[in-house]
């Protein structure tokens, strides 16, 4: 269940999150959405892959925690242990409301979702100040929640123009374990490098005054992080 509503600093005056990172706050997940901007910070932890919309055809960059649905490897006793955590797992358990004013100009409203695990009454950090201002909490969440609008508006137009240029390809990935284990990750896509390395210098200089040729660059080079997943598999194997 989900109860989405507006946050205000007078029916949520008491209102708490708890940030600490943990299954059951709901931070057992496989993947997350990413967004351009954010990738070179993502590269460093994980690996970028694209997954495609069956209904609308459209692609959308995600960085993999896992191999299964429900695996976190990242996830353990002392929380998550990574460098970076996606703004779309750090801006839960808020969301982003759009409402227009009278002269119909959108703005950005703060939502929060009352039955998500990590919003308490008397449990986490609180979101208003004893006179009602923002807490650092809600203030460190706002900006976030306007990374995550302006990179929701981004990733639309970094995906088409990729698909555009044809430098998406299915990927599979077969695993095999330390303990003899084998598996299959598909389904997804990556960048096509030969078709990115040969394209001419008038498209590569377009990509880079659009602000894409880092961001592509970056998902590939997070192909190499696909040994830190398995690596961190093989731990898990070892502990029993």
């Amino acid at each position: 269940m989900t109860q989405h509503v507006q946050l205000n600093n007078v029916d949520h005056s008491g209102l708490r999150v708890r940030t600490d990172r943990t299954a059951e706050l709901g931070d057992q997940l496989m993947l997350a959405p990413v967004f351009p901007h954010e990738l070179r910070n993502v590269q460093a932890a994980y690996p970028i892959v694209f997954i495609k919309d069956a209904s609308s055809g459209g692609f959308r960059p995600v960085s993999l925690f896992g191999f299964e649905d429900g695996q976190n490897l990242f996830l353990g006793e002392n929380g998550w242990d990574a460098s970076y955590i996606p703004l779309a797992v750090r801006m839960k358990p808020f969301l982003i409301g759009v409402t227009s004013d009278e002269t119909g100009q959108k703005r950005m409203e703060v939502h929060v979702d009352l039955d998500h695990p990590r919003v308490s009454n008397d449990e986490g950090e609180p979101l208003f100040l004893d006179h009602g201002g923002h807490a650092p909490l809600l203030q460190e969440v706002t900006a976030v929640l306007e990374e995550v609008h302006t990179g929701e508006q981004s990733v639309g137009i970094f995906s088409s123009r990729l698909d555009e240029l044809d430098l998406l390809e299915p990927f599979t990935l077969d695993i095999t374990l330390n303990d003899g284990s084998q598996g299959r990750l598909a389904g997804y896509y990556t960048i096509a490098e030969e078709k990115l390395y040969s394209l001419d210098a008038e498209t590569l200089g377009q990509l880079q005054e659009q602000g894409m040729l880092q961001p592509i660059y970056m998902a590939v080079a997070s192909v190499s992080q696909f040994r830190n997943l398995i690596d961190r598999r093989n731990r898990l194997i070892e502990k029993g």
